[in-house]
């Protein structure tokens, strides 16, 4: 069985800047890449769990609070990396990213690969639409999440199924 190229949007529209996942999603879905599943989750780690195949290529789009923080600032991290950040930051969902991947792995359910690609919100009170550091930034994400998508179609092809180890940005 080959491995698919999943983005998830992680976030609630209904927390402002938390939105910033399921809104990178959406405009994805406007001319979604071929042969791309484009889901949305509310963090929780079971769902999740449920959209990825271990010979999957996973990309998560996710907002983080960090502290100090700088709204709109970007982050491409490893799952090992999103796990440790996870770890000392807070998060608006019941359990982390970092939970959700400790639980697949200890599941043995991780993807071959999976990168975050997450901006630091302002806003996490409840109500619609996105701070304007979170909205402008928003642009650049969606480039960034378009070009893993394309690394990651390419990367499926020339490995055949042998998993990537990725480099961490910030």
């Amino acid at each position: 069985m080959t491995g698919r190229v999943v983005v998830i949007g992680v976030g609630n529209p209904f927390r402002r800047d938390d939105g910033a996942g399921p809104a990178v999603v959406e405009a994805l879905r406007a001319d979604p890449p071929k042969g791309t599943l484009l889901a949305d989750s509310d963090g929780e780690p079971g769902r999740m769990l449920g959209l990825w195949r271990p010979q999957d290529a996973v990309v998560v789009v996710e907002v983080v609070h960090a502290h100090p923080g700088r709204p709109g600032r970007l982050h491409t991290l490893t799952a090992e990396r999103a796990a440790r950040c996870a770890a000392r930051s807070a998060s608006t969902h019941a359990l982390g990213l970092g939970e959700t991947f400790a639980l697949a792995a200890a599941l043995d359910r991780m993807p071959r690969e999976l990168t975050v690609h997450a901006v630091e919100g302002a806003d996490f009170r409840l109500g619609c639409g996105l701070s304007p550091p979170v909205a402008d930034a928003l642009p650049h994400l969606l480039r960034q999440v378009t070009g893993a998508i394309a690394d990651a179609h390419d990367r499926l092809r020339q490995t055949g199924g042998r998993p990537i180890a990725h480099q961490d940005t910030a």
